[in-house]
């Protein structure tokens, strides 16, 4: 049997104990040891894996995430998120589509101190939906703006998913963090002017607010000064070259409980509820990273990902066409699968293919972290439209579905606008 046919087994057998309800964490680790196995016989498989799994977690970037996730779970259960609603809807509130826009607008606030999809629509959507339904907005849309604001906490750092394919893919975590700035704020604003374009064509969709003071909105900036200055700290000490990625995350938690206890928002069970969900995110990433280096190692011993890329090579069309087939495949996969699982599957298969055709790594990563956090909002498993579903149980899945549609048009728009002009993605 070909090394290429035992790969593609390798990948169907995966798939198929994911279609069972397998853990994407539990079914790297099985096909990838299994293969290893194979190819190799078990006494080495173990040993190799061994070696790689304890270089893998022996590495000091790991150590970021547990930091970062505390810091969102503090901000959250501080009422951060909150804050941020408030003062966003002080400004554009007034405005038809507002409180929708609204949503969004704080959705890019609290991404900045999150780094998840489903906790920034979790957040967001307990606080939003209620409102929305207070001014009688079209249910599919409070759904839809509340589902896509979520897929911003993939993209905009400190963004886990960024953390992971950085330490997978052997990336500057910085860089990476730098490099999705622009687009990511980018994305919010566009998504923010598609909510406020579409109410002012069609009003009945999202009536507007009551009006606001000018002295009422200056005042409710003080309600994103706390986020502004994590974010700033963390994000810009990074730029400037004061912390490491760890650090940096240090930083953050330790400035985000400050924040929480001067403010005498956060109670000791609360703070503790932050750290032990802290610990079990923590440990979900790790398990995930766990199965992706043993599946990647089975993935490098067949050497797939370097047939595959001499196959692009070798093909007489041009590298875009290449790239856009990829672009399609992140598109499908995230589809079906949590954006965070696909994007660790599919890393040790891309990425050298992104690399033979000559792709700058940084900017690679930020185009297919656009394409597969859409997934987050695309039916059947866009995770953020259960969300959704759960927090009102009078929006059903598919009317937050439809509600998200007309937002993929933003994200291909920055998609495309990324490819056409690849200078716009800076690394730090």
């Amino acid at each position: 049997m070909s090394f290429t046919l035992v790969a593609l087994i390798g990948i169907a057998a995966m798939l198929a104990v994911l279609a069972l309800r397998m853990p994407v964490a539990f079914a790297l680790m099985l096909v990838g040891l299994g293969g290893s196995a194979y190819m190799i016989g078990l006494p080495a498989a173990m040993q190799l894996l061994a070696a790689d799994t304890y270089r893998q977690f022996t590495s000091y970037g790991l150590s970021v995430i547990p930091l970062f996730v505390l810091m969102g779970q503090v901000a959250f259960r501080a009422g951060i998120s909150e804050r941020l609603y408030a003062a966003a809807y002080k400004w554009i509130g007034s405005l038809p589509g507002g409180v929708a826009a609204t949503t969004v607008l704080a959705s890019i606030g609290f991404s900045t101190v999150s780094g998840s999809n489903s906790a920034t629509t979790a957040t967001m959507g307990a606080v939003a939906l209620p409102e929305m339904k207070r001014y009688k907005y079209n249910p599919a849309l409070s759904g839809g703006s509340v589902a896509i604001g979520g897929t911003l906490g993939v993209l905009i750092p400190p963004s886990t998913a960024l953390i992971i394919i950085a330490i997978q893919s052997e990336q500057s975590i910085s860089a990476l963090f730098v490099a999705a700035l622009v687009p990511g704020l980018l994305v919010g604003v566009l998504l923010v002017a598609t909510v406020l374009l579409l109410c002012w064509r069609r009003p009945h969709l999202g009536p507007p607010g009551p009006k606001v003071s000018w002295a009422e909105r200056f005042r409710a900036l003080t309600g994103i000064a706390e986020a502004m200055v994590l974010f700033g700290l963390v994000i810009g000490g990074l730029y400037v070259g004061w912390f490491t990625p760890t650090e940096a995350g240090a930083v953050g938690a330790f400035g985000a409980i400050v924040i929480a206890l001067s403010r005498r928002s956060i109670t000791p069970v609360q703070l503790w509820g932050a750290v032990v969900e802290s610990l079990r995110i923590s440990a979900m990433v790790v398990l995930l990273v766990t199965g992706a280096v043993v599946f990647g190692r089975f993935l490098s011993l067949t050497r797939l990902p370097f047939e595959l890329a001499d196959w692009a090579g070798s093909l007489a069309v041009p590298t875009t066409v290449v790239l856009l087939i990829i672009v399609a495949i992140y598109l499908v996969g995230g589809a079906f699968m949590d954006a965070l699982g696909f994007l660790v599957i599919s890393i040790p298969i891309f990425f050298p293919l992104a690399a033979s055709l000559g792709y700058d790594p940084v900017w690679f990563t930020i185009i297919i972290t656009l394409v597969t956090t859409i997934g987050a909002v695309t039916p059947p498993v866009g995770v953020n439209l259960f969300i959704v579903s759960a927090l009102d149980k009078t929006i059903d899945i598919m009317s937050v579905a439809r509600g998200t549609a007309v937002f993929y048009i933003p994200y291909a728009a920055c998609v495309a606008l990324f490819i056409a002009v690849p200078s716009l993605i800076v690394s730090g």
